[in-house]
Protein backbone atom coordinates (compact mmCIF):
# COMPACT_ATOMS: atom_id res chain seq x y z
CA UNK A 1 0.00 0.00 0.00
CA UNK A 2 1.38 3.00 -0.91
CA UNK A 3 2.07 5.56 2.25
CA UNK A 4 0.23 8.80 2.71
CA UNK A 5 2.17 11.07 4.84
CA UNK A 6 -0.75 13.15 5.57
CA UNK A 7 -2.30 10.31 6.93
CA UNK A 8 -0.58 8.81 9.94
CA UNK A 9 -2.02 5.35 9.69
CA UNK A 10 -0.07 4.65 6.69
CA UNK A 11 3.28 6.03 7.53
CA UNK A 12 5.64 2.96 7.01
CA UNK A 13 6.31 3.69 11.03
CA UNK A 14 2.51 2.53 11.84
CA UNK A 15 2.30 -0.61 13.06
CA UNK A 16 -0.43 -3.43 13.64
CA UNK A 17 -1.77 -3.19 17.29
CA UNK A 18 -3.84 -5.88 18.69
CA UNK A 19 -5.20 -6.00 22.33
CA UNK A 20 -4.89 -9.67 23.94
CA UNK A 21 -6.70 -10.73 27.24
CA UNK A 22 -4.90 -14.13 26.95
CA UNK A 23 -8.17 -15.64 26.13
CA UNK A 24 -8.91 -17.94 23.07
CA UNK A 25 -10.51 -15.09 20.92
CA UNK A 26 -7.34 -12.91 22.34
CA UNK A 27 -5.07 -15.43 21.01
CA UNK A 28 -7.28 -15.45 17.47
CA UNK A 29 -7.02 -11.26 17.31
CA UNK A 30 -3.20 -11.96 17.71
CA UNK A 31 -3.23 -14.38 14.37
CA UNK A 32 -4.87 -12.17 12.82
CA UNK A 33 -2.79 -9.58 12.95
CA UNK A 34 0.46 -11.36 12.88
CA UNK A 35 -0.74 -12.47 9.30
CA UNK A 36 -1.49 -8.89 8.98
CA UNK A 37 1.51 -7.49 9.92
CA UNK A 38 3.94 -9.95 8.55
CA UNK A 39 2.10 -10.02 4.68
CA UNK A 40 2.61 -5.81 4.82
CA UNK A 41 6.02 -5.44 6.27
CA UNK A 42 4.82 -3.83 9.81
CA UNK A 43 5.87 -4.26 13.08
CA UNK A 44 2.99 -6.04 15.18
CA UNK A 45 2.70 -4.66 19.01
CA UNK A 46 1.15 -6.61 21.24
CA UNK A 47 -0.98 -5.06 24.41
CA UNK A 48 -2.39 -6.08 27.67
CA UNK A 49 -3.82 -3.67 29.98
CA UNK A 50 -4.36 -4.38 34.06
CA UNK A 51 -6.37 -1.52 34.43
CA UNK A 52 -5.61 -0.89 38.02
CA UNK A 53 -7.72 1.71 38.36
CA UNK A 54 -10.74 -0.35 38.30
CA UNK A 55 -9.54 -3.34 40.46
CA UNK A 56 -9.52 -1.14 42.94
CA UNK A 57 -12.78 0.24 42.69
CA UNK A 58 -13.87 -3.43 42.38
CA UNK A 59 -12.06 -4.38 45.60
CA UNK A 60 -12.99 -1.26 48.11
CA UNK A 61 -10.91 -1.00 50.85
CA UNK A 62 -8.49 -3.88 49.56
CA UNK A 63 -5.27 -2.91 48.42
CA UNK A 64 -5.12 -4.61 44.65
CA UNK A 65 -1.76 -3.22 44.18
CA UNK A 66 0.12 -4.59 47.92
CA UNK A 67 3.35 -5.73 46.68
CA UNK A 68 2.33 -10.17 46.11
CA UNK A 69 -1.02 -8.78 44.58
CA UNK A 70 0.48 -6.54 42.29
CA UNK A 71 3.50 -9.27 41.56
CA UNK A 72 1.01 -11.89 40.53
CA UNK A 73 -1.01 -9.67 38.37
CA UNK A 74 1.88 -8.18 36.37
CA UNK A 75 3.11 -11.49 36.23
CA UNK A 76 -0.19 -13.18 34.84
CA UNK A 77 0.02 -10.06 32.58
CA UNK A 78 4.02 -10.57 31.56
CA UNK A 79 2.36 -14.46 31.05
CA UNK A 80 -0.18 -13.85 28.19
CA UNK A 81 2.16 -11.51 26.44
CA UNK A 82 4.89 -14.16 26.09
CA UNK A 83 2.48 -16.69 24.75
CA UNK A 84 1.41 -14.09 22.65
CA UNK A 85 4.68 -13.49 21.43
CA UNK A 86 4.92 -17.40 21.04
CA UNK A 87 1.80 -17.29 18.76
CA UNK A 88 2.90 -14.34 16.29
CA UNK A 89 6.01 -15.77 15.77
CA UNK A 90 4.55 -19.49 14.74
CA UNK A 91 2.72 -17.20 12.07
CA UNK A 92 5.69 -15.44 10.99
CA UNK A 93 9.27 -16.22 12.22
CA UNK A 94 10.80 -13.03 11.35
CA UNK A 95 8.56 -10.82 12.84
CA UNK A 96 9.29 -7.83 14.35
CA UNK A 97 7.09 -7.79 17.57
CA UNK A 98 6.90 -5.25 20.72
CA UNK A 99 4.93 -5.81 23.39
CA UNK A 100 3.28 -3.69 26.17
CA UNK A 101 1.74 -4.42 29.72
CA UNK A 102 -0.25 -1.67 30.97
CA UNK A 103 -2.11 -0.44 33.86
CA UNK A 104 -4.47 1.62 32.14
CA UNK A 105 -8.28 0.59 31.22
CA UNK A 106 -7.52 -0.99 28.28
CA UNK A 107 -10.39 0.40 26.07
CA UNK A 108 -8.68 3.84 26.58
CA UNK A 109 -5.20 2.18 26.07
CA UNK A 110 -6.44 0.93 22.42
CA UNK A 111 -7.93 4.19 21.89
CA UNK A 112 -5.22 6.10 22.12
CA UNK A 113 -2.61 3.88 20.29
CA UNK A 114 -5.07 3.39 17.98
CA UNK A 115 -4.52 7.30 16.51
CA UNK A 116 -0.71 6.35 15.24
CA UNK A 117 -1.46 2.64 14.33
CA UNK A 118 -2.16 1.12 10.95
CA UNK A 119 -5.40 -0.72 12.58
CA UNK A 120 -5.98 -1.81 15.74
CA UNK A 121 -7.92 -5.51 16.00
CA UNK A 122 -9.19 -6.74 19.12
CA UNK A 123 -10.98 -10.49 19.61
CA UNK A 124 -14.75 -11.47 19.83
CA UNK A 125 -16.85 -14.84 20.56
CA UNK A 126 -18.70 -15.82 17.60
CA UNK A 127 -22.77 -16.25 18.30
CA UNK A 128 -22.99 -13.77 20.78
CA UNK A 129 -26.22 -12.45 20.73
CA UNK A 130 -25.66 -8.86 22.61
CA UNK A 131 -23.04 -6.40 23.08
CA UNK A 132 -22.82 -6.77 26.66
CA UNK A 133 -21.64 -10.47 26.03
CA UNK A 134 -19.02 -9.37 23.59
CA UNK A 135 -17.73 -6.64 26.28
CA UNK A 136 -17.40 -2.85 27.12
CA UNK A 137 -13.64 -2.73 25.74
CA UNK A 138 -14.87 -4.41 22.40
CA UNK A 139 -17.81 -1.81 22.16
CA UNK A 140 -15.83 1.21 23.20
CA UNK A 141 -12.79 0.71 20.58
CA UNK A 142 -15.14 -0.45 17.63
CA UNK A 143 -16.99 3.13 18.54
CA UNK A 144 -14.51 5.45 19.31
CA UNK A 145 -11.23 4.47 18.14
CA UNK A 146 -9.51 6.18 15.19
CA UNK A 147 -8.75 4.68 11.60
CA UNK A 148 -9.38 1.15 10.94
CA UNK A 149 -10.49 -1.14 13.82
CA UNK A 150 -10.80 -4.85 13.04
CA UNK A 151 -13.29 -6.92 15.16
CA UNK A 152 -11.58 -10.41 14.51
CA UNK A 153 -14.32 -12.89 14.68
CA UNK A 154 -14.64 -16.53 14.32
CA UNK A 155 -15.44 -17.92 11.18
CA UNK A 156 -16.62 -21.00 11.92
CA UNK A 157 -14.45 -23.50 10.20
CA UNK A 158 -11.66 -25.36 11.11
CA UNK A 159 -8.53 -22.78 10.07
CA UNK A 160 -11.40 -20.06 12.47
CA UNK A 161 -9.30 -17.73 10.13
CA UNK A 162 -10.75 -17.29 6.32
CA UNK A 163 -7.68 -16.24 4.17
CA UNK A 164 -9.96 -16.67 0.86
CA UNK A 165 -12.97 -14.84 -0.37
CA UNK A 166 -13.82 -11.28 -1.33
CA UNK A 167 -13.28 -8.30 0.92
CA UNK A 168 -17.24 -7.06 1.16
CA UNK A 169 -17.53 -3.40 1.68
CA UNK A 170 -21.41 -1.54 2.83
CA UNK A 171 -21.45 1.35 0.90
CA UNK A 172 -24.42 3.83 2.33
CA UNK A 173 -23.49 6.48 -0.40
CA UNK A 174 -22.88 9.21 2.18
CA UNK A 175 -19.98 11.12 2.73
CA UNK A 176 -18.63 9.83 5.75
CA UNK A 177 -18.86 6.49 4.56
CA UNK A 178 -15.94 7.18 1.80
CA UNK A 179 -13.23 6.37 4.61
CA UNK A 180 -14.51 2.30 4.65
CA UNK A 181 -14.59 3.01 0.45
CA UNK A 182 -10.88 3.20 0.67
CA UNK A 183 -9.98 0.90 3.08
CA UNK A 184 -12.30 -1.52 1.83
CA UNK A 185 -10.06 -1.20 -1.72
CA UNK A 186 -6.66 -0.58 -0.18
CA UNK A 187 -7.64 -4.06 1.83
CA UNK A 188 -8.86 -5.80 -1.35
CA UNK A 189 -5.15 -4.81 -3.33
CA UNK A 190 -3.39 -6.15 -0.18
CA UNK A 191 -5.21 -9.17 -0.41
CA UNK A 192 -5.34 -9.75 -4.42
CA UNK A 193 -8.96 -10.41 -3.30
CA UNK A 194 -12.46 -9.36 -4.95
CA UNK A 195 -13.90 -6.52 -3.47
CA UNK A 196 -18.06 -6.33 -3.62
CA UNK A 197 -19.62 -3.74 -2.80
CA UNK A 198 -22.79 -3.70 -1.53
CA UNK A 199 -24.91 -0.46 -1.42
CA UNK A 200 -29.24 -0.93 -0.09
CA UNK A 201 -30.20 2.60 -0.11
CA UNK A 202 -33.21 1.92 2.90
CA UNK A 203 -32.33 1.11 6.47
CA UNK A 204 -36.08 -0.80 6.20
CA UNK A 205 -36.74 -4.18 7.02
CA UNK A 206 -38.60 -6.14 4.37
CA UNK A 207 -42.51 -5.92 5.52
CA UNK A 208 -45.59 -3.85 5.64
CA UNK A 209 -46.32 -0.26 7.05
CA UNK A 210 -50.12 0.80 7.11
CA UNK A 211 -50.94 -3.00 5.39
CA UNK A 212 -48.72 -1.78 2.23
CA UNK A 213 -46.14 -3.70 1.23
CA UNK A 214 -42.60 -1.31 1.50
CA UNK A 215 -41.79 -2.94 -2.09
CA UNK A 216 -44.99 -2.26 -3.68
CA UNK A 217 -44.00 1.19 -3.48
CA UNK A 218 -43.03 2.18 -7.22
CA UNK A 219 -39.20 2.25 -7.34
CA UNK A 220 -37.93 1.78 -10.59
CA UNK A 221 -36.68 5.37 -11.07
CA UNK A 222 -34.99 5.24 -7.28
CA UNK A 223 -33.10 2.28 -8.01
CA UNK A 224 -31.55 3.96 -11.54
CA UNK A 225 -30.64 6.85 -9.19
CA UNK A 226 -29.00 4.52 -6.72
CA UNK A 227 -26.97 2.05 -9.08
CA UNK A 228 -25.91 5.95 -10.59
CA UNK A 229 -24.86 6.90 -6.73
CA UNK A 230 -22.93 3.47 -6.14
CA UNK A 231 -20.81 3.83 -9.55
CA UNK A 232 -20.10 7.34 -8.78
CA UNK A 233 -19.22 6.99 -5.03
CA UNK A 234 -16.91 3.98 -6.92
CA UNK A 235 -15.33 5.36 -9.76
CA UNK A 236 -12.57 6.91 -8.60
CA UNK A 237 -11.17 4.97 -6.08
CA UNK A 238 -11.42 2.12 -8.94
CA UNK A 239 -9.49 3.98 -10.75
CA UNK A 240 -7.03 4.77 -8.31
CA UNK A 241 -7.01 0.71 -7.63
CA UNK A 242 -6.96 -1.04 -11.34
CA UNK A 243 -5.79 -4.01 -10.33
CA UNK A 244 -9.01 -5.18 -7.83
CA UNK A 245 -11.88 -7.00 -9.42
CA UNK A 246 -15.39 -4.60 -8.45
CA UNK A 247 -18.63 -6.69 -8.46
CA UNK A 248 -21.65 -3.70 -7.40
CA UNK A 249 -24.66 -4.85 -5.78
CA UNK A 250 -27.51 -2.90 -4.95
CA UNK A 251 -30.88 -3.52 -3.16
CA UNK A 252 -33.38 -1.91 -2.23
CA UNK A 253 -33.82 -3.14 1.56
CA UNK A 254 -31.41 -4.98 4.14
CA UNK A 255 -28.29 -3.80 4.16
CA UNK A 256 -27.86 -5.76 7.72
CA UNK A 257 -29.03 -8.95 5.84
CA UNK A 258 -27.26 -8.90 2.65
CA UNK A 259 -23.72 -8.20 4.51
CA UNK A 260 -24.58 -11.00 7.03
CA UNK A 261 -25.34 -13.18 4.31
CA UNK A 262 -21.84 -12.14 2.58
CA UNK A 263 -19.82 -12.74 6.08
CA UNK A 264 -20.32 -16.39 5.09
CA UNK A 265 -17.88 -16.53 2.44
CA UNK A 266 -15.55 -13.42 2.67
CA UNK A 267 -12.62 -12.34 4.60
CA UNK A 268 -13.35 -9.18 5.65
CA UNK A 269 -16.39 -7.10 5.87
CA UNK A 270 -15.55 -3.47 5.79
CA UNK A 271 -18.09 -0.58 7.06
CA UNK A 272 -18.16 3.04 7.99
CA UNK A 273 -18.26 3.61 11.62
CA UNK A 274 -21.39 5.83 11.96
CA UNK A 275 -24.16 5.14 9.25
CA UNK A 276 -25.62 8.09 7.30
CA UNK A 277 -24.50 11.19 8.26
CA UNK A 278 -24.08 10.30 12.31
CA UNK A 279 -21.94 11.99 14.61
CA UNK A 280 -18.74 11.62 15.98
CA UNK A 281 -19.84 11.24 19.64
CA UNK A 282 -22.61 8.41 18.71
CA UNK A 283 -22.21 5.02 19.61
CA UNK A 284 -21.70 2.33 16.03
CA UNK A 285 -24.21 3.27 13.13
CA UNK A 286 -27.28 0.54 13.61
CA UNK A 287 -25.65 -2.02 10.59
CA UNK A 288 -22.33 -1.60 12.18
CA UNK A 289 -22.61 -2.28 15.63
CA UNK A 290 -25.15 -5.74 14.17
CA UNK A 291 -22.71 -6.80 12.06
CA UNK A 292 -19.60 -6.49 15.23
CA UNK A 293 -22.06 -9.25 16.98
CA UNK A 294 -22.80 -11.11 14.40
CA UNK A 295 -20.74 -11.43 11.08
CA UNK A 296 -19.07 -14.75 10.47
CA UNK A 297 -15.38 -13.16 9.46
CA UNK A 298 -13.80 -10.38 10.72
CA UNK A 299 -15.37 -6.62 10.51
CA UNK A 300 -13.56 -3.89 9.94
CA UNK A 301 -14.93 -0.16 11.21
CA UNK A 302 -13.28 2.48 9.62
CA UNK A 303 -13.66 6.00 11.00
CA UNK A 304 -12.85 8.94 8.85
CA UNK A 305 -9.66 10.53 9.75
Amino acid sequence: MTAHHDNPHELASAAVVVGTDGSGTGELAVRWAAETAAHRGRRLRIVHAIDTAASRSLLGSYDVMAPGVAEKVRARGERILASAVRLAHEVAADLEVATELSEANPAKLLIALSESAHLVAIGATSGVGTLAHIGSTLLAVASHGYGCIVVVRDAGTGKRIRDTGPVVVGVDGSPVGEAAIVAAFAEAGERNAELVAIHAWSDLSEGEFAGEQYLEIPIVDLEVAEHALLAERLAGWQEKFPNVTLTRKVFATGPRRHLFDWSKSAQLIVVGSRGRGGFRGLLLGSTSNWLVQRAQCPVMVVHPT
